[in-house]
C-alpha cells in the first residue's frame, strides 16, 4: 500500500475507533443529554444572535458563545480548510497568550503537516462532529506531536466540526480542553454532538452567503497566508521523502513519517505490510543513521528541517 495514498474508505490509514482518555467516562451505555432551563434559556439566546449575525462577519464570535453557553469550552479555533493547502485561520478565543506562538504561528506554519485531523480532512473524512480519538493513529497520544502541541501548549484533548462547503473547501471548529485539567465528559461530548446539524448548516451558510468572505476582509491580519497551491499530500509525501536524504532509504523515511504521526510498530507494520520486527529494525537503523536516540529527537530533527526547508522556499 501506497503510504501517501488515501485508503479506499477515504480515511487515513490505521484510525481506529473511538478511546477512552485518562478523565473521560467510558460510553459504555448510551447518553441522553441534558440541560438545565436556564443552560436551555442561554442557548437559545445565543442561537437566536448567532442566526441573526450568520451573513456577516462578526457571526463567528456568536456562534462561539452559544456554543459556550450549551457546555464549557475552554477555546476554539475556527479554520478555512481548503484542498491542497495549509488551513487558514478564521477565529480563534480562549488561547492563553503563553501558547499563543506555539498554537497558531508554529501550527499553521507547520506543524499541521502531522495533524491528524488535517489529515483525515485532506483524505476524505465525511463532514461531521469527531473527537480527537476517533480520528488519531493507534499511539497518537504517546506521540511527540501530541505532547508538543496539545501537552505542552496545555490542552490535552479536543473535537472538531467539520462543514462541507464544496468539493474543495471545508470549515472546521476545533474545541480544546486540558487547560483546567479537566476533559470533555461523556455529557458535553453528547450535547456538543446533538446539536451537529444546526452548527453544520450555519457554519455552511456563514461559508456560503458572504459571511467568510466579510470576516476575511474584516482582519487579513489574523490569518496566516496561505502558500501557493500544491496538494496537501504530495507537500507530505515530499518532505518525507527528502527528510534524512540521503542517510535514509524510503522504507526508513517511510517509517519515520508513521512514527511521527504517532502508530505504533504494530500500526506501522500493518500499513507497510511488513513484520514488526522489521519495523523495529528499520527504526533502530534510522535512529543510528540520525545519531538520535528518542522519538523526542526524531520530531524535534524532523520540525527544524521543515522550518528551514519551507525557509529555503520562501521566494
Amino acid at each position: 500500500m501506497n503510504l501517501f495514498q488515501a485508503s479506499p474508505s477515504g480515511v487515513l490509514p490505521g484510525l481506529r475507533p473511538a478511546v477512552t482518555l485518562p478523565g473521560m467516562s467510558p460510553p459504555s451505555t448510551p447518553l441522553t443529554p441534558s440541560l438545565s432551563l436556564q443552560g436551555l434559556q442561554a442557548w437559545h439566546a445565543g442561537l437566536s444572535q448567532a442566526f441573526n449575525k450568520v451573513d456577516d462577519g462578526t457571526f463567528l464570535g456568536y456562534l462561539a458563545a452559544a456554543l459556550s453557553a450549551l457546555t464549557p469550552i475552554e477555546s476554539m479555533m475556527i479554520s478555512l480548510e481548503r484542498k491542497g493547502l495549509p488551513p487558514q485561520l478564521l477565529f480563534e478565543q480562549g488561547i492563553v497568550g503563553a501558547y499563543r506562538d506555539e498554537i497558531i504561528n508554529r501550527y499553521f506554519s507547520r506543524g499541521y503537516l502531522l495533524d491528524p485531523f488535517c489529515l483525515a480532512v485532506e483524505n476524505g473524512l465525511a463532514e461531521g462532529f469527531y473527537h480527537l480519538s476517533e480520528i488519531a493513529p493507534d499511539d497518537f497520544f504517546s506521540s511527540e506531536y501530541y505532547k508538543t502541541y496539545y501537552l505542552k501548549t496545555g490542552g490535552a484533548e479536543d473535537s472538531y466540526y467539520i462543514v462541507d462547503l464544496d468539493p474543495q473547501s471545508k470549515i472546521s471548529l476545533c474545541m480544546f480542553q486540558g487547560l483546567s485539567g479537566e476533559r470533555f465528559s461523556r455529557e458535553p461530548l453528547a450535547l456538543l454532538r446533538a446539536v451537529e446539524p444546526l452548527v453544520r448548516e450555519l457554519l455552511r451558510r456563514f461559508g456560503t452567503a458572504g459571511g467568510m468572505q466579510q470576516r476575511l476582509r474584516q482582519a487579513p491580519g489574523d490569518s496566516l497566508p496561505a502558500f501557493a497551491p500544491a496538494n496537501l499530500n504530495q507537500q507530505i509525501e515530499a518532505a518525507f521523502m527528502s527528510f534524512g536524504n540521503p542517510l535514509l532509504t524510503v522504507r526508513e523515511r517511510e517509517i519515520a513519517h508513521l512514527i511521527l504521526r504517532g502508530h505504533s510498530v504494530k500500526s506501522t507494520a500493518k500499513v507497510l505490510e511488513i513484520s514488526p520486527e522489521t519495523v523495529r529494525m528499520h527504526r533502530k537503523n534510522l535512529y543510528t543513521k540520525l545519531t538520535i536516540n528518542s522519538q523526542a529527537e526524531l520530531f524535534s530533527l524532523f520540525i527544524d528541517w521543515l522550518t528551514h526547508s519551507h525557509h529555503r522556499a520562501a521566494p
